[in-house]
């Protein structure tokens, strides 16, 4: 079982800065986590590697600037097998669409998997967009909001879907992306083992060179999505409370929604 997990190194803090020329997170001296959903993913990959009796490797990674380093370090600590980090200047300020393009470059240089797993979204854009995006560009099945995967030896995982009235179950045929939510598992702690040998690991580190990909294709250039304005939400008027008795409360309701219905015809 060769399993890929898409990592993303996220700000830890809610003080976050823009930068006004590119409108993107600055995120150099920002203290930085990896995205919580993503560490369902780590978890639910070592899961697969076990059960399929220790075989295989669980290989994280990541697009970012040389800090992103340290995530891949502390999935290492928890006990993926090794790490491989996408740097270059030519991805900076990458959307969605090319921040896909980028990892499945990635992927495709690393060789043959059975499962690419993410997280559901990452905390900071929020977008959920990634995953499915990375599954396009790989051109293979892709399975969104999984909370349970069960690989059969005919190389079919049934996944269980959560959805907002339910789940579904779904066959597909590996090798696939899968982005998971929190309910799949709980993760691990590292263990003092792990994090020397996280300590000593060599990270893999690919530059735009070392892709095959179109330069046009990358960074802010190849992101066909732009933030062309930032604003701060105007603050919202504080309620008031109506007190008295029930024939008192609707009496002062109805004065106050009445005239503003009929405004609004």
């Amino acid at each position: 079982m060769n399993v890929v997990v898409l990592l993303k190194q996220v700000p830890d803090t809610t003080d976050v800065r823009i930068d006004r020329e590119t409108n993107t997170l600055i995120r150099e001296g920002v203290p930085s986590i990896i995205n919580p959903f993503d560490m369902y993913a780590i978890e639910e990959g070592l899961r697969l590697r076990e059960r399929a009796g220790g075989g295989g490797t669980v290989t994280v990674m990541s697009m970012g600037p040389p800090q992103v380093e340290a995530s891949l370090r502390d999935a290492i600590a928890l006990g993926v097998d090794d790490a491989i980090l996408l740097s270059d200047r030519a991805f900076a300020g990458s959307d969605t669409w090319s921040t896909s393009y980028t990892l499945a470059a990635g992927i495709r240089k690393r060789g043959a998997f059975d499962v690419v797993l993410c997280g559901k979204q990452a905390i900071d854009g929020d977008t959920a967009q990634v995953g499915p995006g990375v599954a396009q560009f790989l051109d293979v099945p892709q399975v969104t909001h999984a909370r349970k995967i069960e690989v059969g030896p005919d190389g079919v995982a049934t996944v269980e879907r959560l959805m907002d009235d339910g789940t579904d179950v779904l066959r597909v045929t590996l090798p696939a992306v899968i982005s998971v939510v929190k309910e799949i598992n709980e993760p691990r702690l590292p263990s003092l083992k792990g994090k020397m040998r996280a300590k000593k690991a060599e990270i893999t580190v690919w530059r735009s060179g070392d892709l095959d990909v179109e330069a046009r294709e990358l960074g802010l250039d190849g992101s066909p999505t732009r933030v062309v304005r930032i604003f701060a939400p105007e603050p919202r008027p504080g309620g008031r409370v109506i007190q008295g008795t029930v024939d008192e409360v609707v009496a002062a309701l109805a004065a106050e929604l009445v005239p503003a219905i009929k405004g609004s015809r």
